[in-house]
């Protein structure tokens, strides 16, 4: 199973404006949530930096979050979308140019989602979706550090869609492996651009090297002129 660590955000200041997908993702945070009470704790435990690094993989993610002394680790889950499903996403995206681009650029085209949607995939989360543990003594489920890193997800995700895709089954590496598959001509190997295949398929591969490379390099520039604190 491979996880992707995000660095510790630093403590930020207000709730920023956000985007359409991680207000979704913010609003089954909220669904989780037993009472506004924990809701509010969490949130100011998050808003804080009280969140360590935040290692994601297919179907949850970890952190440690800390609380006056003690540290706690925290656990949560999302559910992995089934295979067919994960082929049925990543077919949308080749389906119309400018998709991928999209994503590598750190955006989530509404209408991607609603086309996933109509063919019965869900791929933003719901809150009965969203399952939790932690090492602290709450008997609540979400508990307030477990809604911290669940709203500290969800700042991730406005940053980066992969961050959702990651917890639903499908890396950033998977979903560019699956794109690569796809402009395959039936019945040839994997690797056969580069000995013989089909030339366009190997350009198409590049292409989104390129793009990935590019819409890294702008999204670091955009870190480094507008830092977490001002969204």
């Amino acid at each position: 199973m491979n996880g992707t660590t995000h660095p510790r955000l630093p403590a930020r200041r207000g709730g920023g404006s956000g985007t359409w997908w991680s207000k979704a993702v913010l609003r089954a945070v909220e669904e989780a949530a037993f009472g506004e009470k924990e809701l509010r704790a969490g949130r100011a435990l998050a808003r804080a930096g009280a969140v360590g690094a935040i290692t994601v993989t297919e179907g949850g993610a970890v952190a440690a979050v800390t609380e006056g002394q003690d540290a706690f680790t925290v656990e949560v889950t999302v559910p992995v979308l089934a295979e067919a499903d994960a082929a049925a996403f990543t077919e949308l995206v080749a389906s119309e140019s400018g998709r991928i681009g999209a994503l590598l650029a750190g955006q989530l085209p509404h209408a991607l989602v609603e086309s996933v949607e109509e063919v019965g995939v869900e791929l933003l989360p719901y809150g009965g979706e969203l399952g939790s543990a932690c090492t602290c003594e709450a008997w609540l489920d979400p508990c307030p550090h477990a809604l911290a890193v669940l709203t500290q997800l969800a700042w991730l995700i406005q940053a980066d869609p992969f961050v959702l895709t990651h917890l639903r089954g499908l890396s950033r590496e998977r979903v560019l492996r699956d794109l690569h598959q796809l402009r395959q001509p039936a019945g040839e190997p994997a690797d056969a651009a580069g000995s013989g295949g089909d030339p366009s398929a190997t350009d198409d591969v590049d292409d989104l090297v390129v793009a990935e490379d590019a819409a890294v390099r702008a999204a670091r520039l955009l870190r480094l002129e507008s830092p977490f604190d001002s969204w």
